[in-house]
């Protein structure tokens, strides 16, 4: 099988993008409450149609540059409609993972649920489901309580239109995550779903670096494939380290990739993953938020290699640009800084995700238009510029490449 006709084939960051999945925004998004806000992860409401109006714009803009976007709850409705065993499957431990493995509650849900078809299905588990809408048995106690503070049954997930983070593609495989935060633990769920089910993937060499049930955290906002045998990952609110050389165990083992720089930077909600500070946009070029350095411009790095045998060696760096330089075999490097370094529109413009690029070529990046200062700069270098509407898409805390998971890029040529 040629790498033309395997369903995953991610090699880089820049690669020219013809394969990602999105999840439009739905009514989850509406269910958020200022009550649940800080519980979901989200620091304001967004504005339902016309976050949908951005994110069509978004879709837009990747179609005519020759992207096919598939769509998350699409892809799984089309995984749960292969057999009714793998509908009931899937409800039975996406219910257990939202506490309810038996019981009255239990038995209602899981008729409630089953009684849609897949797709409606899939909307109302993404969107959440209010204690109104099953009809307890007349003797539940749960019937004659209402509960103000907590109004769901099955919690709301709003931040599914972050496609980037419940899984990403390396190579030919994923790595689907195990989340940190209880509210988006269940979203990998979907594409653990899809992989196994849907017609496009199943029975197909996709090698699971590693699956959402190991214990120790990895998200897909902290992986970037930098070429084909080097990735950097974040050390991050959100990844461990521990999570790192267990990926590093699988893939050096396994695959090409011999090489993963690990990038140590603030734990802090603005700066959750490391493509919030740090992306790649051409094959020397590089957006990076200038809050991650000290003051001599330094940070920690740690660069995994595989050594004798098994084992993994570790070294520790601190000049980002001399770690790229290096493992990638560049003479020349372009850190491009948010907002050209300017410390006020920098941290504004962060804020807003003005470092989460999603490259679609080299040299050719999707990013929001309220990031002005900073899309001026990436023109200043010579980087093609798609800007996309984004008033109600940033309250999320994240940008194009948050919101997109690429499952094909086309190889570069050496």
């Amino acid at each position: 099988m040629t790498n033309e006709t395997l369903p995953i084939n991610v090699n880089s960051e820049i690669g020219q993008l013809k394969q990602v999945i999105l999840h439009r925004p739905g009514h989850e998004v509406e269910n958020l409450m200022p009550e649940t806000m800080k519980s979901l992860l989200f620091d304001d409401i967004p504005f339902l149609p016309q976050a949908q109006k951005e994110h069509d714009a978004f879709a837009a803009i990747l179609t005519k540059n020759a992207t096919e976007v598939l769509y998350l709850e699409k892809l799984a409705a089309e995984a749960l409609q292969t057999s009714p065993q793998v509908k009931r499957d899937f409800l039975k431990q996406l219910l257990s993972e939202s506490a309810f493995k038996s019981g009255d509650t239990y038995d209602q849900l899981t008729d409630y649920l089953l009684d849609m078809p897949a797709q409606a299905m899939v909307n109302q588990i993404m969107a959440g489901i209010r204690r109104g809408k099953i009809q307890t048995s007349a003797n539940s106690l749960s019937r004659f309580v209402n509960d103000q503070t907590r109004p769901f049954l099955i919690d709301p997930m709003p931040n599914l239109y972050f496609t980037r983070d419940p899984a990403a593609a390396i190579g030919h495989g994923l790595t689907i995550s195990s989340m940190t935060f209880q509210a988006r633990r269940r979203e990998s769920l979907f594409m653990q779903l899809i992989v196994k089910h849907h017609p496009r993937f199943a029975d197909q060499p996709i090698h699971i670096w590693r699956d959402r049930d190991q214990g120790t955290r990895l998200e897909g906002g902290d992986e970037l494939v930098l070429s084909n045998h080097v990735l950097a990952i974040g050390i991050s609110e959100r990844t461990s380290s521990e999570a790192i050389q267990d990926l590093a165990k699988s893939l050096f083992s396994a695959s090409a990739y011999d090489t993963i720089i690990a990038i140590q930077i603030p734990h802090a909600h603005a700066m959750m993953h490391l493509d919030t500070v740090f992306t790649m946009v051409n094959r020397d070029q590089f957006t990076v938020y200038p809050g991650i350095f000290n003051e001599q411009r330094k940070m920690p790095i740690f660069v995994l290699h595989q050594d004798r045998g098994n084992s993994i060696k570790v070294e520790h760096f601190d000049d980002l640009a001399a770690v790229l330089k290096r493992e990638l075999g560049l003479s020349e490097l372009d850190l491009i800084l948010t907002a050209d370094g300017d410390p006020v529109a920098a941290a504004r413009e962060q804020w807003n995700d003005g470092s989460n690029t999603l490259a679609i070529a080299p040299g050719v990046v999707v990013t929001y238009d309220r990031n002005y200062v900073s899309n001026q700069v990436l023109r200043k270098h010579g980087v093609k510029v798609w800007e996309i509407p984004s008033s109600e898409l940033s309250r999320g805390r994240g940008g194009p490449r948050c919101m997109s998971m690429p499952i094909y890029r086309v190889d570069l040529k050496a």
